[in-house]
């Protein structure tokens, strides 16, 4: 998703950047840095950023500012908490925005949009199912990567679609009658990415996912 300048009214922009940093700065004073003192900490959540700037080249656009690519926020949140998901989403953006992909007017208004609300969301799925279902493999990664990504990724087109509504961009019937009946095709391959890929992690790498414990996890099971 990227909103191209121009397409929402410059205000939102405005608004969207005092919401972001409200997010930022407590997401920066309550990361788990300790995350970076593993060995492969740093290597780890640069490499995550720079393959996720990569992946997000390979788009589709069925309309301008509601294109489609790997989002990966359920991922970030897995592996590094919404703190440092957040920070690597910011840095991705960056890296949009300096090689031409992406607006830098429109800098807040995506990392609002396409970052905070599917990262929280992730979240609230992860705490969600850890406090009220049994710790278990399969649990977590079903429900918090498999559907917590196709549901992070619903959440965020929702909020997207909406604010091109609102802005009197695309009316309801566009939306429903030629973007809607994608969102099923985006969710399916947004899940089952996330999933592959932390189940991969949590099996021969589980260190780098910071909201996995084996001992909870598997220990027993």
């Amino acid at each position: 998703m990227n909103y191209p300048y121009g397409l929402l009214p410059e205000s939102w922009h405005w608004i969207a950047a005092g919401l972001y940093l409200l997010a930022l700065v407590p997401a920066l004073l309550t990361a788990p840095w300790a995350f970076f003192r593993k060995p492969e900490g740093v290597h780890v959540f640069l490499g995550t950023c720079v393959s996720l700037l990569l992946l997000w080249h390979i788009t589709a656009t069925p309309f301008p500012g509601l294109t489609y690519h790997y989002l990966g926020a359920t991922l970030l949140t897995l592996m590094f908490g919404w703190q440092l998901a957040l920070l690597a989403f910011s840095l991705v953006y960056v890296g949009m925005m300096f090689n031409g992909s992406s607006d830098w007017q429109t800098l807040p208004m995506n990392l609002l949009v396409m970052g905070l609300v599917p990262i929280m969301a992730s979240h609230f799925i992860y705490a969600f199912v850890d406090r009220r279902l049994p710790n278990h493999f399969f649990v977590y990664v079903f429900l918090n990567a498999f559907f917590g990504a196709g549901l992070a990724l619903l959440a965020m087109i929702g909020v997207a679609s909406g604010l091109t509504l609102l802005g009197d961009v695309y009316s309801f019937r566009q939306l429903t009658h030629d973007y809607f009946p994608l969102i099923p095709l985006m969710m399916f391959p947004e899940g089952f990415i996330t999933g592959i890929l932390i189940t991969m992690m949590v099996a021969m790498t589980p260190t780098w996912v910071s909201t996995f414990d084996d001992v909870r996890y598997l220990d027993g099971k």
